[in-house]
């Protein structure tokens, strides 16, 4: 999905070793970067318990950065820094910081997360805000970019949507008294597949050119792992007469975007997955700077701006303490912000993002497709189609998919498959009925869990 196109890596029959998946281990640039995280222990897992005196500090293999990521080492730091600025200057936090501490003054917090996060999704920083959650900003973004009109007011989405965004799409409709059965357009693959196929999506689009208002998809699928050609389909539907959205819950620090140059019109995203900013954690969301822009043609007291759900803190911070009730949005993103953020969320925030600025979606997404392209040769090996208990439901194209394969196993096999993982401290997120969804991320895991995996994941399916 960008200008130079790394190929699929290719395995000879030598990589199926304990001792080949070492020597990439050895070879991999990024594996220092490990060191910079708390990696959930074997025996903390099995007890649920801090570790004790006695007990086995062997990590676990953690593939859940899909779901959660694990802790940097820098929150502990940063977190200690937000405490004593508060503890020792109280209020005088707002507008000036402690000497060494590695954030900014609490009024400059979010755009410190910002710009750092301008990086990781490909795009100016003055189009990205650090606010909210992904819900909540959906809402948000909902609220300014949805506006039906008696002849264009449908939404196509994804048909397997992640639950909140069918709800908020779901409410949006009903916001306008308008019937949702009817006007979202549920987009999902043709039968008996799991990838939809961009042509198809194209296709919908031009079916519904003249009675679409928008288009919102995730960037990657949550179920099945599909990475969607967003340019394409940005293009597409925008020259169609549509606004387009993202929702790159698992597609932000996961894959290399370019929303700034991919002319995206909106998007957001959470920060606990891939990004590790903790559970719950702030998220983000990207305007493009043409929406983004404040008019003062008419005069200096009656900007024009794009219609939005406004709050004081999306005021500039130039007339931000005036009190007169006149809003003059920052230009940009960060005219979406609603309230005083919390300094807490901000600062696990920045933690994590500290890491991230030590290298670039480039190079992390380099070593992705290489991690990813190593589980799906090894699960592979030595089985064929009419004997595996099991399918790959994510594209097998690197391009079109992150670092999770979504793993369908046969019925009847996924809790003894589960059971056997968890049992040998491996972490893994499972879907219902039978889908594992395995996850090796570039900063912290390494090719050495990805073979020790399969020989658990093998093991347990050779003893069913």
């Amino acid at each position: 999905m960008t200008a130079t196109k790394a190929l699929k890596p290719v395995f000879s029959e030598e990589a199926a070793s304990q001792e080949y998946a070492a020597s990439l281990d050895a070879a991999d640039p990024l594996r220092e970067f490990r060191d910079q995280f708390i990696i959930p222990s074997k025996a903390n897992l099995a007890t649920k318990k801090l570790a004790k005196p006695g007990l086995s500090s062997e990590p676990s293999t953690y593939f859940c950065g899909n779901s959660l990521g694990i802790q940097p080492k820098a929150v502990s730091k940063y977190m200690e820094a937000q405490l004593d600025t508060w503890a020792s200057i109280g209020v005088c936090g707002h507008f000036t910081t402690l000497e060494d501490s590695p954030l900014s003054q609490w009024q400059l917090l979010a755009e410190q997360a910002a710009a750092s996060m301008s990086k990781i999704v490909g795009a100016q920083p003055e189009e990205v805000a650090a606010m909210g959650t992904l819900t909540m900003n959906l809402h948000l973004l909902l609220a300014s970019f949805y506006k039906p009109t008696e002849t264009k007011r449908k939404i196509l989405m994804d048909w397997k949507a992640f639950p909140s965004d069918h709800y908020a799409i779901e409410s949006h409709v009903a916001w306008h008294d308008l019937d949702a059965k009817e006007n979202m357009v549920l987009i999902g693959p043709d039968e008996g597949q799991y990838e939809i196929q961009t042509e198809k999506i194209l296709s919908i689009i031009d079916q519904h050119a003249e009675d679409a208002a928008l288009l919102l998809l995730p960037g990657i699928q949550y179920y099945t792992g599909q990475l969607f050609d967003i340019p394409t389909i940005t293009k597409y539907a925008q020259s169609k007469g549509l606004i387009v959205g993202w929702d790159l819950a698992h597609a932000y620090a996961n894959v290399d975007l370019k929303l700034h140059d991919w002319n995206v019109d909106f998007a957001a995203w959470c920060t606990y997955k891939y990004g590790n900013a903790g559970p719950g954690a702030m998220g983000g969301l990207f305007v493009h700077e043409r929406h983004g822009q404040v008019d003062y043609s008419a005069g200096p007291d009656t900007p024009k701006f794009r219609h939005r759900l406004t709050g004081w803190y999306g005021g500039d911070r130039s007339v931000r303490f005036m009190m007169d009730n006149k809003f003059k949005p920052i230009p940009g993103a960060g005219g979406f912000q609603l309230s005083n953020p919390s300094v807490i969320d901000l600062t696990c925030l920045c933690a994590t993002l500290s890491v991230f600025d030590q290298t670039s979606m480039a190079d992390l997404r380099q070593k992705s497709i290489k991690l990813t392209a190593y589980l799906e040769y090894l699960l592979l090996k030595d089985t064929d189609e009419e004997t595996r208990l099991f399918d790959i439901i994510t594209p097998s194209d690197p391009h079109a998919r992150g670092a999770q394969l979504s793993v369908l196993l046969k019925p009847g096999l996924l809790h003894k498959v589960s059971e056997r993982l968890q049992n040998a401290g491996i972490i893994c997120d499972k879907r219902e009925p039978g889908v594992v969804r395995v996850a090796p991320t570039p900063l912290y895991n390494t090719f050495s869990e990805v073979f020790n995996f399969v020989e658990e994941f093998k093991g347990a399916l050779a003893s069913s």
